[in-house]
């Protein structure tokens, strides 16, 4: 990507960075995540520099490692949060613990300075911080303040370092969008060289290098990430592209047929594999011991279908930058979330080498790519389902008996929902290992919780609970207990990511 304009972003720990890269890309701005220990190096196309936000103090013992040779880059410098208070303590300024921690919503009054541009008055923003700028480093000015933060952001026009309290990426701040494009375009001159028709091209030409003439194996589930991924592959390679879908038992109700069907045109390899999959997962119920089970099991099965592709060494998947995100703690501080299965759950002695195309993309990007490579509309806005299946929406241990009784709920859960047109990202059914006492016909029973999930969120790193109707909660909630055996009650998840995520394990 070093020929794109780069905005870098250093990470100090905060779980907002990577929603700060999509805004910048929504520009049309292309910008990196990299880890707050990056030492300063030469980047030829580098326009500007953010530093996040994180949940350390400037003064903590273990306070992430930072040089300050980033900050005479020669480039313009956005500090947000943490990274606003690091420019004050690195250039003689004073931070200072406030009475109690601000975390919610705040009124920022703005009296100018270039974040600012066409942005006047008072402004909604959105805080979360315990320490906050007590004295500006010289050179600074105060452009911001709210009641409790009389310096919710200054600046230093002469060196191009501008610092800001609150978050301009959360939606939670209106005008943060407006922010965030003033200091990318109107501070560093980016001109946005990034989109998708361009990635296309850049991808072709990055699988063909890589790959040479070799013969590749591509995962396909059938989900978004897998389909986008197995169509760019088809436009880089053609015939030397085999894709193989694996029924591992823990697919929703009628996948594999609806697979089979839809990517008939591809060099498809349908494999049956879920005894194999029930019994290596036979006794565990720990989400994390789950899902590198399963990885593992995935990788082992490709490796053995790679033969029969005159020993094909490449694996590709729809690994996308959330998953990277979620799965390995590479930005620093940041705290690993859960380890997906084809990130932080693959095998460290796989013999295949992994090939991601979509691994720098977040899920909205990828849509956007698909529609470029010409996919249909209901193929690339299909909800997404985690690549361990059913594994991680039937908590517990995982028995047939148990899966089918999901399976069965899901499928109510979907036919229901489709009509009702909510524009959700994911709604779902999830089986819980916790037993109630219920009557039916008259006889006390003692059976499992269904938990029905619906969510929105443009990109899966922050989702808000979905509005459904109480009737057509009360209409699957009677269908799944009159339907299904196994269940009598019914309970609607009314959690936000964050705190919680949107899968249950």
């Amino acid at each position: 990507m070093s020929a794109h304009q780069l905005v870098l972003i250093l990470d100090f720990g905060s779980q907002y960075t990577q929603l700060i890269a999509r805004r910048i890309r929504e520009l049309g701005v292309y910008c990196e995540i990299h880890p707050c220990t990056l030492a300063p190096r030469s980047f030829d196309n580098i326009v500007g520099i953010v530093l996040s936000g994180g949940p350390s103090s400037v003064y903590d013992h273990d306070a992430p490692p930072f040089d300050d040779g980033w900050l005479r880059a020669g480039v313009p410098v956005l500090g947000i949060c943490y990274g606003m208070q690091l420019l004050t303590h690195r250039q003689g300024g004073q931070v200072r613990p406030v009475g109690a921690r601000e975390y919610g919503p705040a009124d920022v009054e703005v009296s100018g300075g270039a974040l600012f541009a066409g942005l006047t008055g008072s402004l909604p923003v959105w805080m979360s911080h315990a320490d906050q700028v007590a004295e500006m480093p010289p050179g600074f000015v105060v452009v911001a303040a709210t009641e409790t933060c009389p310096i919710a952001a200054f600046e230093n026009a002469t060196a191009r370092q501008f610092g800001i309290q609150f978050h301009p990426e959360v939606t939670h701040t209106r005008d943060g969008v407006r922010m965030l494009a003033n200091f990318v375009t109107g501070v560093c001159g980016a001109r946005g060289d990034w989109s998708m028709a361009g990635f296309v091209a850049e991808q072709v030409e990055r699988i063909r290098t890589q790959v040479g003439d070799g013969e590749v194996i591509c995962a396909l589930s059938g989900g978004v990430d897998s389909s986008v991924t197995a169509a760019i592959l088809q436009v880089a390679l053609g015939s030397r592209l085999h894709c193989i879908f694996v029924d591992n038992g823990l697919l929703r109700k009628g996948e594999r047929e609806s697979v089979r069907a839809e990517f008939g045109d591809f060099d498809l390899t349908v494999v049956e594999a879920t005894e194999r999959f029930l019994t290596a997962l036979s006794g565990v119920s720990e989400p994390e011991r789950k899902r590198k089970i399963i990885g593992e099991v995935f990788i082992r099965i490709f490796e053995e279908e790679a033969r029969r592709y005159s020993g094909a060494q490449w694996l590709a998947q729809g690994t996308l930058y959330p998953d990277v995100i979620e799965s390995i703690s590479f930005r620093g501080p940041s705290a690993t979330i859960k380890s997906h299965h084809n990130v932080g759950g693959l095998p460290p002695d796989m013999k295949m080498t992994l090939i991601e195309p979509l691994r720098e993309l977040f899920k909205d990007e990828v849509r956007q790519l698909g529609r470029e490579l010409g996919l249909s509309e209901g193929r690339i806005s299909r909800q997404p389902f985690p690549g361990p299946g059913l594994a991680v929406r039937c908590l517990g241990d995982l028995t047939p008996q148990r899966l089918h009784t999901l399976r069965e709920a899901d499928a109510i859960v979907q036919e229901e929902l489709e009509p009702l047109q909510l524009g959700l990202w994911q709604g779902f059914a999830v089986l819980l290992p916790v037993k109630s006492v219920g009557v039916m016909g008259d006889n006390r029973t003692y059976e499992e919780v269904c938990a029905i999930r619906c969510v929105h969120s443009t990109d899966g790193m922050t989702a808000s609970v979905a509005d459904v109707p109480m009737s057509a909660l009360t209409r699957i909630a009677n269908r799944i207990i009159n339907e299904v055996r196994g269940i009598n009650r019914v309970v609607y998840d009314v959690s936000t990511k964050p705190p919680a995520t949107i899968e249950w394990e």
